[in-house]
């Protein structure tokens, strides 16, 4: 049965890590996208897509099941909400909401509505995250000890040009989002969490630094990223008792889009030989390995297909509400610990 959608925003989230994948789907149409700013379009419009400058449009539409809120966070909760009163389900881009009483609130309206609200998390489905856990699961790296997550930029330019400390605009909330929601999907609501949250320009300037340990029992998994990491860090390094695995570079569905090169590629976000993982261990009889591992395939597209079971098909959606207000706590504690 087909999911019929509309869209709050006709941007970079809308047009760059939603539509290539949607539109690669045979069960998701896409009716209308609600243009915000039809001064600024800068985007290349689909001729089979209505294109409106009214939101009341959009949402009274009766054929629109679900409508994706690709806005600035600071509108989230605004857009939510409308939508949700409007008897729509919604799909909102990550973070979720600014705050976790937001969150609450906008969880506990789709409750009493029947109806499905939850974050984009797309990187669920990035190919170096998948790959770890094909890895995790194979057995050969024994128990797990440690787990670094690395997401780094050199991009000093950003935070050199941030005046004011703005805790949404923090390089926590833009891209912890991201990874944090990796942990918690994976393995779950942690022990404890240490925080170190900074801004290395100094007092009231932007956060952009961060180091979040996880620990679950003897585990500890630890989420790191910078705006100032010339040579960035390897993706994932998985430690255990029998060995290790290090994913130096990231997925590269984004790097393709950026580049115009879209899913409708065979090739796109595929990893190339030189961008497989290395794993290391030592088996059950003492002989030491050392092994490529090809990547797994990644594919943001798979939130909507996520969405698509759970609408039309009634199943339990891929993020719980438990997960995004974990994340959500996480990141307004993360920010009251920044120094």
């Amino acid at each position: 049965m087909m999911l019929t959608i509309g869209y709050i925003g006709n941007g970079k989230s809308t047009n760059r890590y939603h539509l290539p994948f949607v539109l690669e789907r045979d069960n998701i149409r896409v009716k209308t996208i609600y243009r915000r700013n039809p001064d600024h379009d800068a985007w290349k419009k689909f001729d089979h897509i209505h294109y409106t400058t009214n939101l009341e449009e959009l949402l009274a539409d009766s054929e629109i099941q679900m409508i994706v809120v690709a806005t600035t966070q600071q509108s989230h909760f605004s857009f939510a909400k409308q939508v949700l009163e409007a008897g729509k389900h919604a799909l909102v881009e990550k973070p979720f909401m600014m705050t976790y009483k937001e969150a609450e609130e906008i969880f506990n309206l789709a409750k009493e509505k029947g109806l499905i609200v939850q974050c984009y998390q797309n990187r669920r489905f990035d190919s170096d995250f998948l790959t770890v856990q094909r890895v995790i699961e194979s057995g050969k790296l024994g128990d797990l000890l440690e787990v670094e997550m690395h997401y780094d930029y050199f991009r000093p330019e950003v935070p050199e040009a941030a005046h004011k400390f703005e805790f949404y605009n923090s390089y926590l909330y833009g891209h912890g989002c991201h990874t944090i929601d990796q942990v918690l999907s994976y393995f779950g609501k942690p022990d404890k969490i240490h925080y170190d949250v900074r801004q290395l320009l100094g007092e009231n300037r932007m956060n952009d630094y961060f180091d979040l340990d996880f620990y679950y029992n003897i585990l500890k998994v630890s989420v790191k990223s910078s705006y100032f990491r010339l040579k960035a860090r390897p993706s994932f390094v998985v430690y255990g008792k029998k060995g290790s695995f290090v994913k130096e570079t990231k997925d590269r569905q984004e790097e393709h889009l950026k580049l115009f090169y879209m899913p409708e590629n065979a090739d796109f976000g595929i990893d190339l030989q030189e961008h497989y993982g290395t794993l290391t261990y030592v088996d059950e009889n003492g002989v030491y390995h050392e092994e490529k591992i090809i990547s797994e395939v990644g594919d943001y597209g798979r939130v909507y297909d996520g969405l698509h079971d759970a609408i039309i098909n009634g199943r339990e959606k891929q993020v719980s509400d438990v997960e995004t207000l974990l994340q959500m706590q996480i990141l307004e504690k993360g920010v009251e610990e920044c120094w």
